[in-house]
């Protein structure tokens, strides 16, 4: 099962679910299926997952959409546009963070970044490498252990979450984007504080990798982006193996292509299991009702092999399997301040 959420000025959020060529209105079947994150919590009352309690909604009763309508609308479009495909009503329930270092090729072009290594000096080798070659070793345990814990990384709430066809914003504080193609775990912590994971979606986690080139304890900082999700939640998806590919376009020409991306256990160092243990081990990431949308890490990136970024190059990643490509745009910030108010008291 593939859903989305989307705007319509004129009757405002709606989920939906894709059927071939169209998207089934199911907010018009029911009105309080605003979010998904709301049918969710419907479908757990009665003890269902959403694909079994909407198996039981005569949802071919709903209108229907052109879904092209919907994947060539921008935001603000009159006539509609595509949501990111899961949130939370307020941002700040919503927490998004990811992993790197987990594919099979992701290492090399890391430990490029940061200095030039000799495999067979251990002491010349880059953090990068040894956390990768740690997840070689242990990163899928067997069932019931605990394998190596990932490189983990936080990027903040659901404020920074972007949609299909939205911008991806350039800082004024920096000077370069980054996309990373990767798939993101969609997860909801139910009200005995387990979290449940709906899907996957396709996500481009949008990182500053020139700052990172300078140090990588800058690392932190360069994740601290928008990024974008979609445009569709995918239910029954396996992640087990995943091909894919990216490809930049300015001015109606292509300037970067990744080639062929893999993803899914079969090409990480990490079981997707190991993964999720590592980052709900924390008691605060465990708070009913929240939203965990959790990015898991990409084999390739286009920086240094591409002209810096501009306003108005494209960005589209595919995955088969995962519907539709996942389309933005670049958009760079003029420069403004941001004072702090002092309270006197």
């Amino acid at each position: 099962m593939k859903l989305i959420q989307f705007q319509l000025p004129q009757k405002g959020r709606r989920v939906g679910l894709v059927d071939g060529e169209n998207i089934v209105d199911l907010t018009g079947i029911n009105a309080t299926w605003t979010h998904i994150h709301h049918l969710f919590f419907e479908a757990r009352s009665n003890h269902k997952t959403i694909s079994d309690y909407l198996a039981e909604v005569p949802i071919h009763s709903g209108s229907v959409l052109g879904y092209d309508r919907l994947l060539t609308a921008r935001p603000g479009d009159e006539n509609g546009w595509i949501l990111p495909p899961l949130d939370h009503p307020d941002p700040a329930h919503c927490l998004i963070s990811g992993t790197g270092l987990t594919h099979l090729g992701s290492m090399e072009q890391r430990a490029q970044m940061h200095t030039a290594v000799a495999e067979d000096d251990e002491t010349q080798k880059t953090d990068s490498q040894k956390i990768f070659e740690m997840g070689l070793a242990g990163g899928k345990p067997e069932r019931g252990a605990r394998g190596v814990q990932p490189e983990w990384f936080y990027k903040g709430n659901g404020e920074l979450l972007r949609g299909h066809n939205d911008f991806l914003d350039i800082p004024n504080f920096t000077e370069d984007g980054g996309e990373e193609p990767e798939i993101v775990g969609c997860y909801v912590i139910d009200e005995d504080g387990i979290p449940c994971r709906l899907g996957f979606a396709l996500g481009n986690e949008w990182a500053d990798h020139r700052m990172e080139r300078v140090n990588y304890l800058w690392l932190a900082p360069s994740k601290m982006r928008v990024c974008a999700v979609g445009p569709e939640l995918v239910t029954d998806e396996e992640f087990k193996g995943l091909r894919g590919s990216c490809r930049i376009v300015r001015d109606a020409e292509e300037i970067y292509h990744s080639g062929e991306l893999l993803t899914g256990e079969e090409h990480m160092t990490h079981s997707l299991a190991n993964l999720e243990d590592h980052h709900f081990k924390y008691p605060q990431f465990r708070i009913p009702g929240d939203v965990h949308l959790h990015f898991f890490g990409t084999m390739k990136l286009s920086f240094p092999d591409r002209p810096t970024f501009q306003t108005g190059d494209r960005i589209e990643l595919s995955f088969e399997g995962m519907g539709e490509s996942l389309v933005n745009y670049v958009r760079q910030i003029p420069l403004s301040e941001t004072p702090v108010r002092v309270e006197k008291g």
